[in-house]
C-alpha cells in the first residue's frame, strides 16, 4: 500500500509540476516576465505544455447575476423581495472602500500585481503538496471569481455535476480544472479591469445565511447598505466568504468573530488600517441588526395584494414566453416593480373593514374592499377581514375575496349592482334620462311566497342563448304600483321588477354585451352566464374588482382600462418593460357615461333611496349602487367619485346562511342585513377618509337634450289590437309594453299624454288593468343596529303578520283578494330592503379553489 501511495503523490506532484511548467511558459509568453523554474523539464516537454495549454478555452462567458427583485408600493415602501438567490447587485463606487481593502487582504494581497496568476503563491503550493502530499490552493482573487462564475452557470443551467467539479480541489480533475481556470483567469485580465473584477467578485461570492454578494449582505446582517459598512463590518464580511457555512455570525458567532479578527490583522499587517484603528476593530462586539427581507408574498403585509401583482406578473409577455419563464425572471432577474398600491388607502379599508366585522367573528361573516383609480385602472388597495394563511382556521385564508388570484380567486353573486349596465344599454339605445319604465302588475308568487310579476319567454327571446322555462316570477320588497316609472327612480328604490320589464325591452342580450364591454365577468374571465336572473337582477357571481372599475369606467366618461397593479417593470439596467394591459379604451360616448352617472346617484340621493343615508361628507358628488342577493347571503355597495371607485362586499364567503341577526364585535344587527346596513357605510367610511384633503370634483353633466329628450304625444290605440298599438307606439317613438294579444281598452300614460321619447307605455286590455287601487304598503322593516344584549328570536309566524326580525312577504297589488293566512313558517324574504334581487339553493357546485356561491333558481322578490 505505501507504494502505491507514493505513487499516487508523484502522479499529482507531476500533474500540478506539468501546469505550472505550461503557466508559466504562458504567462512569460505573454509578457508576464516570469522566469521558468529549474524544474528539470525538456524544451519538447515544456512546448507540449505550452500547446496543452493554448489549446484550453480561453473565453470566459460572464453571465448576469440572479439577483432578487423588488415589488413596491407608491411610497417606495418595499412589499416583497421575491428571489431564487437573495442578491443586490451595485457598482463598485456604491461599496465602501474599506470592504475592497478587507476582501483583497484576506484574499489575494498581490491582486492588483499579478496577471490573473500568482507565481509567488503557485510556487508554495507546488513545494507544499509535494511535500505534504494534499493539494494545497494557490488561487488569487480572479482565479476565485472565475470559480463561482463557472459554479453560477452550472447551476442555471441546472448541471450539479458541473457546479460540483468547478469547485473540486483533488485528483487529477482538480488540477485540470485549476489548469482551465489559470486559463480563464489569464484571459479575463486581459479584457477587465481590476476593479471591474472586484466588482464582480464582491457581487456573486456566498455570503452565508443565504445572502449573495456584499449589498445583500450587508443590508442582512447589519441593515444597512454596503457603502456604509466600517471596518469591523468589512473585515467580518470579507471573513466569511472562505468558509460560510463555518463562519456566518447569525449560526456561529463565535467563529465569525475570531475570522473577522484575523482579516483586521492581514489589513494591519499590509499597512491598510493602523495600529488603534486595528485593536478598536478587534476589542468590538459583531454589532449584528439581522434584518429578514419580506422575501416572499405570503409573509408580506399586503399577502393579498402581492399574490394578486404575481399573477399578473404571470400574464406579461416581456417577462418571458411561457409562465414558468416569467416566474424565473421574477425570481433571478432584479426586477423593480413599481405597484401602485397606496399604504395610506390599504390602511384605511383594513382598519373599517375589521372594525365594522371583525376578524373571526363568530357569525362567519365576511368582508371585503377593493378602491380602482378611474381612467388609469390602477388598484390602489385592497383588504379583507382575514389573516392570509394556507392552512385556514377562523379569520384565516389563501382565498382573495377582492381579486382574481390565481387558483384562490372568489366570487359572489352581485344582486342589484348589476343594474347599472341596464340604465347604460338604456342611454346608448337612445332613452332619455327621464324617461319611464314600466312596472308591471303583480300577478303571481315566487318560490318563497311573496308576491311577484310573471314574465314569459318571449319577453328574453334572444340570440345569445339565453334558456329559461315557460315563465319567471320577479318580485320587489319596496312597493311600486304598476305603471310607468322615471327609470331614476326606479334606480333609487331597485325595483326589480322595472328592471327586468326595461332589460325585456332592451334585449337581454345587449345588456350582457355591455357588460362585457365594460369589464363584468366571472371570477374565472369567462362572461356573465346568458339567463335572465343573470343579466337582470346579478344572480351569477363576479368579483369586487370588476365591479369597481366597471363603475369607475362611468366615473371616466366612459373610458374602460383593464384593471392592473402595475405603474411599471424594471430590469436591473434600468429599462423599462412594456406592459401589455396598459391602455385604454372609450367603450361608451362621454355623453352616456354622464347620463348613467345622473341616474345613478340616487341611491344616494333620492328620498327612497336604498343608500341614502352613506352620502359623503362636506356634499361630494358621489354615485353608488346598493346590492343584496335573496336571504342577504351577500350584500355590496359599489360606488365612486370622479377620483376613485370602491366596491364593498359582506357576506359570507363559506356558506350560503342568510345574515341574520348577527352579533359584529359589540353591535348587534337585528333582522336581516341588506347592501344598505354594513356595504354602505363602510363605503362611505373609507372613502370620506380616503379623499380627505382631496379637491372636490363633479361629474360631467350630459348634454339637456339626453335629460327630457324630444317630447311626443301617447297616440290613442283604444279599440286596436295589440299587435295594431304596438306598431303605433313604436312609430310615435316609445317603447310598448304589456299584453301582445287582445283589444286595447286603455294606456298608461294616457293618450294625449306628453312624454319623453323613448318612454315605456303600458297597454291595458280588458282582462288587464293598468293601475290597481290598493293602496300601497310600507316598506319592511330594516335591520337594526343596537348595542344592547340581543333579545331571543321570536318564534315564526304566519305569513300575513309583520316581525321586526324579518320582512314580511307583500300583499298583492292585485285587484284579486289576497290568500288566505298561512299556518306554515314565514318564508325567508325573497329580495332585498333596498329592494334587491335574491338568490335561491344553488344548483352549480363551486369550482376547486375557487369558492364562489353559485346561482340559483330564477325566483326573485
Amino acid at each position: 500500500m505505501p507504494s502505491a501511495n507514493r505513487a499516487t503523490r508523484v502522479a499529482n506532484v507531476l500533474s500540478l509540476l506539468g501546469a505550472f511548467v505550461a503557466t508559466a511558459v504562458v504567462l512569460g509568453l505573454l509578457g508576464a516576465g516570469l522566469v521558468l523554474p529549474a524544474v528539470g523539464a525538456s524544451g519538447q516537454a515544456a512546448k507540449q505544455s505550452v500547446a496543452l495549454f493554448e489549446g484550453l478555452p480561453g473565453e470566459l462567458e460572464v453571465n448576469p447575476l440572479n439577483q432578487q427583485s423588488r415589488i413596491l408600493a407608491t411610497d417606495g415602501s418595499v412589499i416583497a423581495t421575491p428571489y431564487d438567490e437573495n442578491r443586490i447587485v451595485v457598482p463598485l463606487s456604491k461599496i465602501a472602500p474599506i470592504m475592497q481593502k478587507a476582501q483583497v487582504a484576506i484574499e489575494d494581497k498581490r491582486f492588483y500585481e499579478h496577471g490573473g496568476v500568482d507565481p509567488q503563491g503557485l510556487a508554495r503550493a507546488l513545494v507544499s503538496n509535494t511535500v505534504s502530499g494534499s493539494t494545497q490552493g494557490a488561487s488569487t482573487l480572479t482565479q476565485q471569481y472565475v470559480k463561482v462564475v463557472l459554479q453560477d452557470a452550472a447551476l442555471k443551467r441546472g448541471d450539479k455535476e458541473a457546479a460540483a467539479s468547478a469547485v473540486s480541489r483533488s485528483g487529477t480533475e482538480g488540477y485540470l480544472r485549476k489548469l482551465q481556470q489559470l486559463k480563464y483567469s489569464v484571459s479575463l485580465e486581459q479584457k477587465m479591469t481590476k476593479n471591474q473584477i472586484l466588482e464582480g467578485y464582491l457581487n456573486t461570492v456566498y455570503m452565508g445565511d443565504q445572502q449573495y454578494g456584499v449589498e445583500a449582505a450587508a443590508q442582512h446582517y447589519y441593515g444597512i447598505p454596503a457603502s456604509k459598512l466600517n471596518l469591523q463590518q468589512a473585515a467580518m464580511l470579507a471573513g466569511v466568504v472562505q468558509r460560510p457555512g463555518a463562519t456566518d455570525p447569525v449560526n456561529n458567532p463565535e467563529a465569525a468573530k475570531s475570522r473577522r479578527n484575523t482579516v483586521i490583522q492581514r489589513m494591519l499587517e499590509q499597512k491598510m488600517v493602523t495600529p488603534e484603528e486595528a485593536a478598536s476593530a478587534k476589542a468590538s462586539p459583531l454589532g449584528l441588526n439581522v434584518t429578514r427581507s419580506d422575501q416572499s408574498c405570503a409573509s408580506s403585509k399586503y399577502a393579498y395584494f402581492c399574490y394578486y401583482v404575481q399573477d399578473w406578473l404571470m400574464q406579461q409577455p416581456s417577462l418571458g414566453k411561457t409562465p414558468k419563464e416569467r416566474l424565473q425572471r421574477l425570481r433571478s432577474g432584479g426586477l423593480t416593480i413599481q405597484t401602485s398600491l397606496d399604504p395610506k388607502k390599504m390602511a384605511i379599508i383594513d382598519k373599517q373593514i375589521k372594525a365594522k366585522v371583525p376578524v373571526g367573528n363568530e357569525a362567519d361573516v365576511q368582508a371585503s374592499a377593493i378602491m380602482v383609480q378611474p381612467g388609469t385602472g390602477l388598484v390602489q388597495a385592497m383588504g379583507q377581514n382575514t389573516t392570509y394563511s394556507n392552512v385556514g382556521g377562523p379569520g384565516k385564508t389563501s382565498v382573495n375575496y377582492a381579486a382574481p388570484s390565481g387558483a384562490a380567486s372568489a366570487g359572489f353573486p352581485v344582486g342589484s349592482s348589476i343594474k347599472m349596465f341596464a340604465i347604460v344599454e338604456a342611454l346608448k339605445q337612445g332613452r332619455p334620462i327621464d324617461s319611464t319604465v314600466d312596472v308591471p302588475r303583480m300577478t303571481g308568487q315566487t318560490k318563497g311566497g311573496s308576491p311577484a310579476a310573471v314574465f314569459t319567454n318571449d319577453l328574453f327571446n334572444d340570440d345569445c342563448g339565453l334558456g329559461r322555462t315557460e315563465k319567471w316570477t320577479v318580485g320587489n320588497e319596496a312597493q311600486a304600483p304598476p305603471g310607468p316609472m322615471k327609470l331614476y327612480d326606479a334606480t333609487g328604490q331597485s325595483i326589480n321588477t322595472a328592471f327586468a320589464e326595461l332589460v325585456g325591452e332592451l334585449g337581454a342580450c345587449n345588456v350582457r354585451k355591455t357588460m362585457t364591454s365594460m369589464g363584468l365577468t366571472q371570477p374565472d374571465g369567462d362572461p356573465i352566464r346568458p339567463s335572465p336572473s343573470n343579466i337582470v337582477l346579478g344572480s351569477d357571481s363576479s368579483t369586487p374588482l370588476d365591479l369597481a372599475n366597471a363603475y369607475a369606467t362611468v366615473a371616466a366618461g366612459g373610458k374602460y382600462c383593464e384593471p392592473r397593479p402595475v405603474v411599471s417593470i424594471k430590469e436591473a439596467n434600468g429599462k423599462t418593460l412594456p406592459i401589455s394591459t396598459a391602455e385604454c379604451k372609450q367603450v361608451i360616448s362621454p355623453d352616456v357615461a354622464a347620463g348613467t352617472a345622473q341616474i345613478l346617484t340616487a341611491s344616494l340621493q333620492h328620498e327612497k333611496g336604498s343608500a341614502k343615508n352613506a352620502k359623503l361628507a362636506n356634499g361630494r358628488a358621489a354615485i353608488g349602487k346598493t346590492g343584496t342577493v335573496n336571504n342577504a347571503i351577500a350584500t355590496w355597495f359599489v360606488g365612486s367619485t370622479p377620483q376613485l371607485t370602491t366596491a364593498v362586499f359582506v357576506g359570507r364567503a363559506n356558506d350560503q346562511k342568510p345574515l341574520r341577526d348577527l352579533r359584529l364585535g359589540d353591535k348587534f344587527y337585528s333582522g336581516f342585513i341588506y347592501g344598505g346596513t354594513l356595504a354602505a357605510p363602510m363605503w362611505k367610511s373609507i372613502m370620506d377618509q380616503a379623499l380627505k384633503g382631496v379637491p372636490k370634483v363633479a361629474f360631467d353633466k350630459p348634454p339637456s337634450s339626453m335629460s327630457n329628450g324630444e317630447q311626443v304625444t301617447v297616440p290613442s290605440v283604444v279599440g286596436m289590437t295589440a299587435e295594431e298599438a304596438r306598431a303605433k307606439l313604436s312609430d310615435a317613438g316609445l317603447v310598448p309594453s304589456g299584453p301582445t294579444t287582445g283589444t286595447i281598452t286603455g294606456t298608461s300614460p294616457g293618450s294625449g299624454s306628453q312624454v319623453a321619447k323613448g318612454s315605456t307605455v303600458r297597454l291595458q286590455t280588458g282582462s288587464s288593468p293598468v293601475r290597481d287601487t290598493t293602496p300601497a304598503q310600507p316598506e319592511p322593516p330594516r335591520a337594526a343596529v343596537v348595542a344592547a344584549k340581543p333579545s331571543p328570536r321570536p318564534s315564526p309566524k304566519p305569513s300575513a303578520s309583520k316581525s321586526t326580525s324579518s320582512p314580511s312577504p307583500k300583499p298583492s297589488t292585485s285587484s284579486k283578494p289576497a290568500p288566505a293566512p298561512s299556518t306554515a313558517p314565514r318564508p325567508s324574504p325573497s329580495a332585498t330592503a333596498e329592494p334587491e334581487p335574491g338568490k335561491g339553493k344553488g344548483k352549480d357546485k363551486p369550482k376547486p379553489g375557487k369558492p364562489r356561491l353559485s346561482a340559483g333558481p330564477e325566483d326573485f322578490g
